[in-house]
């Protein structure tokens, strides 16, 4: 425990990063090897925030082992391997995931250890201009000064009015990665990328899964020609939609649950998951000491350089505008701190690229072409499937496509957007295409390995210009 906690002295600090998840404790790590004293406070015993300890590290985790528990039963034969009879043991899966998410929460501290970065367990907050206070939670509060604070405290689940949370049978995503064991059905309240992605584990994984979603379709940010496509790969796989469709209450009753809903008859299951978006984490912040003021969506408005009202204080991340996504808060921590330093520091957040982890993934990075046309920007469109692609069928992984839309008079990038296979991967091609301006014909004319699945981006890069080779 640092000296500053037991109250001896009054530390003070080039830095203090309020919130370690991947924004705050990236921001804090370049910072000190920028050469800056440096100081992190986080109220959680572990690091790295919701991403690395309940979100997007033990979903991942758990994603993948649901899935090799589906191919077994499903796929395993086609390859020749006869496995006999075979069991889930959730327990074991549930250990695996805890594993991973240690070594990585571990890595972090190590992280800070090795970057001479000072770690404060307990609750920050501004204590008026040059000092952040922290409460323990076990002792005294104390407070230690700084020139500058980031504000990366992130973000929490959203709830519903009516939806009785009781953070076991009615939870959020937190509880869904957690469950002691399969539920007989889950009923999932929202069909964005968390409710799909939870939705799917468990559903590989036995249980039946109904699918709540108020607007007419899934993914509602998602280009619709793809979301189309994505809600019919879904359904073949078992899941039940109800789209346009507005829940008004859920509570539990006795060892089940009853879900309503406008226009339905109630829904009797055995537990709930809340998947309807994420809110801006700013509870007890101590903004007011400093004269910052939330917007009328609960973040903290920034300027330009991720600076806010107050002179010193920056805020990046969930707790801003833009996207909730880990590497978006990463990316605006580096940018951040960099402008700070050296007075350089910039984000094109039309190359942030987006990823859902389902079977098979979703990725996209740019515009949509519903986006294009509301801007009145001209495009040109060309899509290629993963069907014919060898690599795909060596997989046996043949669902989806990649779509790459360009401005139909100087061929840049405006959009790529895929479903298929391991596209988590193949978006950072397209990504770094983005970034530096490339053409359609650019991508078009760069060798790709074969067989691998990159082709297909290759492909829908001729397509744009009307001349795919294999189709």
């Amino acid at each position: 425990m640092p000296a500053a906690q037991k109250g001896y002295f009054m530390a003070k600090y080039d830095l203090v990063v309020i919130g370690a998840g991947p924004g705050g404790y990236v921001a804090a790590i370049r910072a000190a090897q920028l050469g800056l004293t440096v100081a992190c406070v986080e109220k959680e015993a572990k690091l790295g925030g919701t991403c690395l300890r309940v979100g997007c590290i033990p979903s991942k985790a758990m994603l993948e082992s649901s899935e090799k528990y589906h191919e077994v039963g499903h796929t395993f034969a086609t390859h020749g391997i006869d496995v006999g009879k075979f069991s889930l043991n959730l327990g074991q899966m549930m250990a695996r995931k805890d594993g991973i998410v240690s070594e990585l929460t571990d890595g972090v501290a190590y992280l800070f250890k090795k970057n001479n970065i000072t770690r404060y367990h307990g609750h920050g907050r501004l204590a008026g201009p040059g000092k952040v206070a922290i409460e323990p939670g076990d002792g005294e509060t104390i407070e230690i000064e700084t020139t500058h604070v980031i504000i990366a405290t992130g973000s929490e689940v959203a709830t519903l009015p009516g939806v009785e949370m009781d953070w076991d049978r009615i939870g959020g995503s937190t509880e869904a990665l957690s469950y002691p064991d399969v539920p007989g059905h889950l009923v999932v309240i929202g069909a964005g990328v968390i409710g799909l992605e939870l939705g799917s584990v468990w559903k590989r994984l036995g249980a039946k899964v109904t699918v709540l979603e108020y607007q007419p379709r899934v993914l509602p940010g998602l280009d619709v020609k793809m979301g189309k496509r994505a809600h019919s790969i879904f359904k073949k796989q078992g899941l039940e939609f109800k789209l346009g469709v507005r829940v008004t209450g859920a509570r539990v009753e006795g060892d089940s649950c009853v879900v309503e809903a406008e226009g339905m008859e109630p829904i009797t299951c055995d537990r709930v998951l809340v998947a309807v978006g994420r809110r801006p984490y700013t509870d007890g912040l101590g903004l007011e000491t400093v004269g910052i003021e939330l917007d009328n969506r609960g973040r903290i408005p920034v300027q330009e350089h991720f600076s806010t009202s107050a002179s010193g204080v920056y805020a990046i991340g969930d707790v801003t505008v833009g996207p909730m996504l880990a590497h978006k808060a990463e990316e605006e921590g580096i940018a951040c701190v960099e402008h700070l330093l050296t007075g350089y520091g910039h984000i094109n957040y039309d190359a942030i690229p987006w990823v859902i982890y389902t079977d098979p993934e979703i990725a996209w990075v740019g515009q949509t072409e519903e986006q294009l046309k509301e801007a009145g920007i001209p495009y040109r469109a060309g899509s290629f499937p993963f069907a014919p692609n060898g690599r795909a069928k060596a997989l046996g992984s043949t669902d989806g496509l990649v779509k790459i839309l360009a401005h139909k008079e100087t061929d840049r990038i405006l959009g790529v957007h895929m479903i298929g296979p391991r596209v988590s991967e193949l978006i950072a091609e397209v990504a770094v295409a983005v970034e530096f301006g490339a053409s359609a014909e650019d991508i078009a004319r760069s060798c790709h390995a074969h067989p691998t699945l990159a082709e297909v981006v290759k492909e829908a890069a001729l397509a744009v210009d009307g001349r795919a080779l294999h189709r």
